[in-house]
């Protein structure tokens, strides 16, 4: 049994009820990705559901980059392929607006 069996992801990988996220999953949602979480990563995922909190919607890459602190060509290295979007799937939100 792995902490995802409880969940319910959808056809694209966001998770369907938010609330089951916890930070234990992060690392398992992480992997799916092929991604492995550094404190980097953390800062990220941590600013992203703080500003899903206040605003209700997954930020946008533009507003990771600002609001984290972190560099366009850092996030990319961090989150390969679409950050904003695997930000998102990590932080057990939606999927961002704008993202394809």
């Amino acid at each position: 049994m792995t902490a995802l069996d409880n969940i319910t992801l959808n056809d694209e990988g966001f998770m369907t009820d938010p609330t089951q996220w916890t930070e234990e999953l992060a690392p398992a949602l992480a992997e799916k990705e092929g991604i492995t979480l550094t404190d980097a990563h953390w800062i990220v995922i941590n600013f992203s559901r703080e500003t899903a909190v206040d605003s209700g919607a997954a930020p946008t890459l533009r507003q990771i980059t600002k609001g984290a602190g972190v560099t366009t060509k850092d996030l990319f290295k961090l989150f390969p392929k679409g950050p904003a979007k695997k930000v998102a799937k990590i932080s057990g939100l939606g999927k961002p607006e704008g993202c394809v």
